[in-house]
């Protein structure tokens, strides 16, 4: 199967749409859609896309040029994804595109809450497609897109209040304390979060924020195995955020890897705080099924989410991080 051709047409299709439809649900099919290619199932992108496809909408209007000049201005304002989507295609069209990413991801880390954190996972799957393949125009195209919609969505917290850590990912996650607010959307409910335990707050070489970024992928995908039924969707979050920024860092500097940890981790810990169940449920890991058998499932599900889950678990490789993907379709609603 031509891989890079089939992604590439599929990226075209994709982007004749915005990046958000209904007020502020997200397009997941580019992140969908790479993660089938990257899985060995270029073969089925058209025909999920097309099942996908009644969810899109036009792509939105501009409003004005964003430029070098202006930016502060545009930043964080929704009604200004199509301008922050052609300043970026501007701006990959014209320097190398890690370049342009080296530059802009230090200004956009702050704000990697927005969109409900899908902009930076959306910037993960780009990234990952132009570091493992050909660069081509509809990659390129791509990445614009996904940091256009990180600028327009972008949503900083306020500083937040240091608790007692732990010295693991996953004894960190488990100190995260619930906010008291379990209702309302993902903006409502961040609101509410306002102190979490310290994990990744110290200064350390770019090797060990890599070493850590690794552990706190796999704890909090583990972790959606028993904790999932909190909130099916959202929580699939807490691993795909940081795993986005895993993904990136191979294309920063490997001065920016430390603050790339801190930001992932309070993604991943703000996102439990938001969702976490009361109780944890067991987790029985999976030791009969191959990684191929529970793409297989994924696909056959169809859920956007799901697919992205089944991806970041493949990424971890474990039996514990299958079993969460195989949760994740047990939770979730299938396509129909």
């Amino acid at each position: 199967m031509d891989v890079t051709g089939t992604l590439d047409e599929a990226l075209e299709r994709l982007h004749r749409s915005g990046p958000e439809r209904l007020g502020r649900l997200t397009n997941h099919a580019p992140m969908a859609v790479e993660a089938l290619a990257a899985r060995g199932r270029a073969d089925a992108v058209h025909g999920w896309l097309d099942r996908y496809a009644r969810m899109l909408e036009e792509f939105p209007s501009g409003v004005e040029r964003v430029t070098a000049v202006n930016w502060h201005e545009a930043l964080g304002d929704p009604r200004r994804a199509a301008d922050w989507i052609g300043f970026f295609e501007r701006e990959v069209a014209e320097r190398p595109w890690r370049e342009v990413l080296g530059e802009w991801w230090p200004r956009l880390l702050p704000g990697i809450y927005g969109g409900s954190t899908h902009p930076v996972i959306r910037v993960g799957h780009a990234v990952r497609t132009l570091l493992s393949g050909a660069v081509t125009e509809p990659r390129l195209a791509e990445l614009a897109h996904g940091l256009g919609y990180w600028a327009a969505r972008h949503r900083p917290v306020a500083a937040l209040t240091p608790l007692p850590g732990a010295d693991s990912a996953a004894a960190a996650l488990g100190l995260v304390p619930r906010i008291a607010v379990q209702d309302g959307g993902f903006p409502a409910r961040l609101d509410h979060v306002r102190a979490l335990p310290v994990w990744a707050a110290t200064a350390m070489e770019p090797a060990e924020a890599h070493r850590r970024l690794v552990e706190l992928v796999r704890a909090a995908t583990h972790r959606y195995a028993t904790h999932g039924h909190g909130e099916e969707t959202m929580l699939v979050h807490a691993a795909t955020a940081p795993n986005a920024v895993l993904r990136t860092l191979p294309a920063l500097p490997h001065a920016l890897w430390p603050s790339s940890l801190r930001a992932a981790w309070t993604a991943s810990a703000a996102v439990t705080a938001m969702y976490a169940p009361a109780e944890a449920v067991r987790c029985v890991p999976l030791d009969d099924l191959t990684p191929d058998e529970v793409v297989e499932r994924a696909l056959s599900h169809g859920d956007e989410h799901v697919i992205k889950l089944t991806d970041t678990a493949l990424d971890v490789g474990d039996g514990p991080a299958l079993a969460a993907a195989v949760r994740a379709m047990e939770l979730t609603a299938p396509i129909g």
